[in-house]
């Protein structure tokens, strides 16, 4: 493992076609592994997964979504055309068959982008093929979209939900909330991913549950579907050591390292 410091994530804005993205990308060993976040989150959800990448050399990349973050806005968005951006950033970068790892609703575009392009695996945190909207979330993302985001600047708020933490923090402001509309109604079962596939499923989590987690493993020829029982839909914030090992795992070629085995053993995730 290399001595040297971790690369910031502060990154740098690269215009793509209309579009201007925040983009942070630190050169390394290849397979590069992409880093890609789900609604209303931004490049610094994976914080733990940057360190730990850069700390073993690796080339990794991860970037605020369009109207997310530091990216600049579309005036309509789509799932396509956050595959659209995700190709050209990786152009640009002359990045080919990547590790992508996504989370909740970037799974979709990691899952479109893989339907078209060579990866070398994929890593899907609680994010799947479809029925991925619960019941509560459009009439919320509807309040929060027209003014209820407010509530964010109370400190009462900004304290539970964990704002000035750039890991975990919420959107203060509208747009997020009505991009977040573009994923509802997804519906990617058409898409048979051939590369291998980690599905991960926190046991606690709300929105995506763990039939939804067995239904997207079921689904992919080759993957494996790990369940992190004291976690909730951050994986990778919550329970940072359960993804990084898992990105380790494909970059070992599907071999489990000593510590995922410990992680096995001890009840932390269950591998299924």
């Amino acid at each position: 493992m290399s001595d040297k410091p971790v690369a910031s994530l502060e990154g740098s804005v690269i215009k793509l076609g209309s579009v201007e993205l925040k983009v942070a990308y630190s050169p390394g060993q290849s397979p590069a592994i992409v880093l890609v976040h789900g609604g209303l989150g931004n490049r610094f959800n994976w914080q733990k997964q940057w360190e730990f990448l850069r700390s073993r050399d690796r080339a990794v990349l991860a970037y605020d979504l369009a109207g997310h973050g530091e990216s600049g806005r579309y005036r309509r968005y789509s799932v396509g055309r956050h595959r659209r951006d995700l190709t050209r950033l990786l152009h640009h970068f002359k990045i080919q068959h990547p590790i992508l790892c996504c989370h909740s609703y970037g799974v979709p575009i990691g899952l479109e982008w893989a339907n078209r392009h060579a990866v070398t695996a994929l890593i899907a945190i609680a994010g799947g093929t479809h029925n991925l909207t619960p019941w509560w979330e459009v009439p919320l993302m509807k309040f929060f979209a027209a003014g209820g985001y407010q509530i964010y600047h109370s400190s009462q708020v900004q304290q539970l939900v964990g704002a000035g933490d750039q890991e975990s923090s919420l959107p203060s402001e509208s747009h997020p909330y009505q991009v977040i509309e573009s994923f509802w109604g997804y519906d990617g079962r058409k898409h048979k991913i051939p590369c291998p596939v980690i599905v991960i499923t926190g046991g606690r989590d709300p929105v995506f549950s763990l039939s939804m987690g067995n239904q997207l493993a079921t689904h992919m020829p080759s993957s494996n579907h790990l369940i992190v029982p004291n976690s909730g839909h951050s994986v990778m914030v919550e329970a940072p050591n359960i993804v990084n090992q898992a990105l380790w795992q494909l970059l070992h070629r599907g071999e489990l390292v000593e510590s995922w085995v410990d992680l096995v053993s001890n009840g932390w995730v269950s591998d299924r």
